[in-house]
């Protein structure tokens, strides 16, 4: 049960990371249409996120790996009732990594766009029904007594979950901003912060009906109040720093706003992994949905050796590009 423990909150981790460094990219996809004027711009935010995206995505294979090694039973429900959505957000992943891959391939103006598109949709459709997916896991989906969704992919769709796909959707373009305004130079970058700011208090009214929602209607523990509290006023902290310039000071306190919502599903959810609208006694929890205590030591080991290389590996990145981009550094095409 202690490593148990461990391995929940090391998946707690996992996805924190993942939705901070992914999110922002999602975001930055998701506004190559809404914040550029021009081709140049375009490829000006392309390539703020062009050396980190793939890397960004290492985070999800991890986490989805670590689940299905610790928590094979939560692995397995969780796929086997949420097929649909998960395999629409690979495919949509799929078709963004292509974008991103075959955009400058070309430079016939249709081809670029086109692939632009692409790029939208494969940033939309995950930032969305991430969203969605993690609502479902706190408000409960039908298990069956043998651990077995019993539902439809409908079952998936309900008000509560919309708008826990709306708030993902909010904050990671909020993000998406914020970096953007972190990493650009020019009119891109105060657009992206005016955008910032914008988008920002749309999402912390969603961010706030989310929190109270979850907390009456999901939660038994007073956790759930104070960790959605820590989101509201980092995110807000977030914006109220972007607002005055302060693009560093506004990225961590979205990463912080991020990382405690995750910590609030988390929260919310301890200790089962995933609730069953049937009967609470069908609950998938961290004691019934782990793996083996000798896999979760050999998985502890592994961790301990690799997780250190991969941050620093991925830090080193991001110290190497972390250089402002303009449209004076765009060439005349991109070949």
């Amino acid at each position: 049960m202690d490593l148990a423990f461990v391995w929940f909150i090391l998946l707690a981790v996992l996805w924190t990371g993942y939705f901070v460094l992914e999110g922002f990219d999602f975001g930055v996809g998701v506004l190559l249409k809404p914040l550029a004027k021009n081709e140049k711009e375009r490829r000006v935010m392309i390539n703020t996120i062009g050396p980190v995206w793939d890397g960004n995505e290492v985070w999800l294979l991890t986490a989805g790996g670590a689940t299905f090694a610790a928590f094979p039973e939560w692995y397995a429900t969780m796929f086997s009732g949420f097929y649909l959505p998960l395999l629409v957000i690979l495919l949509a992943l799929i078709l963004r990594g292509v974008a991103f891959e075959y955009r400058h391939k070309r430079s016939d103006g249709n081809w670029q766009r086109n692939w632009e598109r692409c790029i939208i949709i494969g940033s939309f459709v995950p930032a969305l029904l991430w969203g969605v997916a993690f609502a479902n896991l706190v408000q409960g989906v039908p298990i069956g007594a043998d651990r077995n969704f019993t539902g439809s992919v409908l079952d998936l769709l309900s008000p509560y979950t919309l708008l826990g796909g709306l708030l993902t959707l909010g904050v990671f373009v909020t993000h998406g901003a914020v970096f953007l305004s972190l990493k650009t130079l020019g009119d891109l970058r105060h657009r992206a912060r005016t955008f910032a700011v914008r988008t920002g208090l749309v999402t912390a009214v969603i961010a706030v009906a989310f929190i109270v929602w979850t907390a009456v209607a999901y939660s038994s523990t007073v956790w759930t109040w104070i960790v959605g509290g820590i989101v509201a006023v980092a995110f807000l902290a977030g914006l109220a720093a972007v607002a005055r310039g302060r693009e560093g000071w506004a990225f961590l306190f979205d990463s912080v706003a991020i990382a405690a919502f995750v910590a609030m599903l988390f929260v919310t959810l301890f200790p089962n992994v995933m609730v069953s609208s049937l009967n609470p006694e069908w609950n998938l929890t961290i004691a019934n949905a782990s793996a083996t205590p000798y896999t979760l030591q050999i998985m502890s080991i592994a961790a301990l050796v690799m997780t250190p290389v991969v941050i620093a590996y991925q830090a080193w990145t991001y110290w190497v590009f972390r250089r402002r981009l303009g449209t004076q550094h765009m060439p005349a095409t991109d070949h």
